[in-house]
C-alpha cells in the first residue's frame, strides 16, 4: 500500500463486508515526528492526518487513484492519543461509479468515536 504518511500508521487487518463496506483496524506509530510537533508533550493525532489515511484506505480498497472532492459532515469528535490509543478501527462504507467514489466513515477506539465524515473523490 503506497502512502504519504510514511510510517505514520500500519493497517493491522481489514475485512470486507457487504455492498461496499469495509472495516480497517490500523496502529499509529507513537513514534512518529508529527507527534513531536503536534504538540509537544501533549501528542494529538492530526484531523488532516485521518483524512489522509481515509482516502489512502479508500484508495486500496477500490484500487484507484483519488483526488478530493468534496468532505461534509467532518466530526471529530475525540482526540486521539497515539500513546493511550493508537489502534483504532476504521469503519468505511464505500459506493462508487465510473467517475466518483462516495465514502462514509466512522473512525473509533473502543467505544469511543473519534471521527464522523463524508467524502466524495473523483477517480
Amino acid at each position: 500500500m503506497q502512502t504519504i504518511l510514511t510510517d505514520f500508521y500500519t493497517l493491522e487487518s481489514f475485512e470486507k463486508g457487504d455492498h461496499g463496506s469495509f472495516t480497517a483496524n490500523i496502529h499509529l506509530n507513537k513514534d512518529h515526528d508529527i507527534f513531536k510537533g503536534h504538540f509537544p508533550g501533549n501528542p494529538v493525532t492530526p484531523g488532516v492526518c485521518m483524512m489522509q489515511i481515509v482516502k489512502e484506505l479508500t484508495e486500496e480498497f477500490t484500487s484507484s487513484k483519488l483526488f478530493l472532492k468534496t468532505a461534509s459532515n467532518v466530526k471529530f469528535m475525540a482526540i486521539i492519543n497515539p500513546f493511550e490509543t493508537p489502534d483504532l478501527k476504521l469503519q468505511l462504507d464505500i459506493t462508487e461509479n465510473e467517475e466518483d467514489v462516495k465514502v462514509k466513515n466512522i473512525t473509533s477506539f473502543g467505544e469511543t468515536i473519534a471521527l464522523k465524515m463524508s467524502v466524495s473523490y473523483k477517480k
